[in-house]
């Protein structure tokens, strides 16, 4: 499917457009504002949107309007870390296509892209089961306590989309050993890969204040 990606983090961005192009997917453009999103998606006419619902300059969900009332052959599939019960039901009375957690794995998106593209639904479960209250509370923090600061320094690497060939170069150590930080990197922050692991940071930098 042809894509255009929308949220308001550049970095996950990136690193999503990276996994999606890899996976077959061809990603026509990038928007990090509500303004810019609706632009994005009229100038190329993708297949799907990929559309977080929060913008410096409005809500996702009036940008999910505004698409299915200027390109309906467009379908919408929320990325969100906002799954609170009403807003995902709010998002299916708009007509979006999917609603998926910035948790999910890589195989989770490129699957929900499949069923889409057949017309079919595709809701990640767990977000209409998960509360409010508990959407509020920031995990990430913790997790990015006990990473060392060597393995800080990998996970900046991983966010800004260095190959690990570039962060073995730079960083100086074998390649092997890179391999262990990134393992112990994921398996701290409860990341299964590196795509997921940048999201969870970029999410961690904007809510927690976090910084490599």
């Amino acid at each position: 499917m042809r894509i255009v990606l929308c949220d308001n983090n550049r970095i996950l961005c990136e690193a999503l457009a990276s996994m999606l192009q890899a996976r077959g997917h061809p990603v026509l453009a990038i928007a990090t504002t509500a303004s810019d999103s609706i632009v994005a998606v009229a100038t190329n006419h993708p297949d799907a949107c990929l559309l977080d619902l929060r913008f410096p300059d409005g809500s996702g969900l009036d940008v999910a309007r505004a698409i299915r009332s200027r390109v309906p052959g467009t379908k919408i599939v929320i990325f969100s870390r906002i799954t609170d019960p009403v807003v995902v039901s709010e998002a299916k009375k708009i007509g979006v296509a999917g609603f998926l957690r910035k948790d999910q794995k890589p195989q989770a998106i490129t699957r929900a892209l499949e069923v889409i593209s057949v017309g079919r639904v595709a809701f990640d479960l767990g977000c209409s089961c998960r509360s409010s209250r508990r959407m509020m509370l920031s995990p990430t923090e913790e997790m990015f306590r006990n990473l060392t600061p060597r393995e800080r320094q990998v996970l900046q690497r991983i966010v800004e989309g260095q190959s690990t060939g570039q962060m073995a170069r730079e960083m100086n150590v074998a390649m092997s050993t890179l391999r262990s930080h990134i393992g112990r990197v994921l398996n701290k922050l409860g990341a299964h890969s590196q795509v997921q692991a940048a999201a969870i940071a970029s999410r961690g930098s904007a809510e927690d204040g976090f910084r490599t």
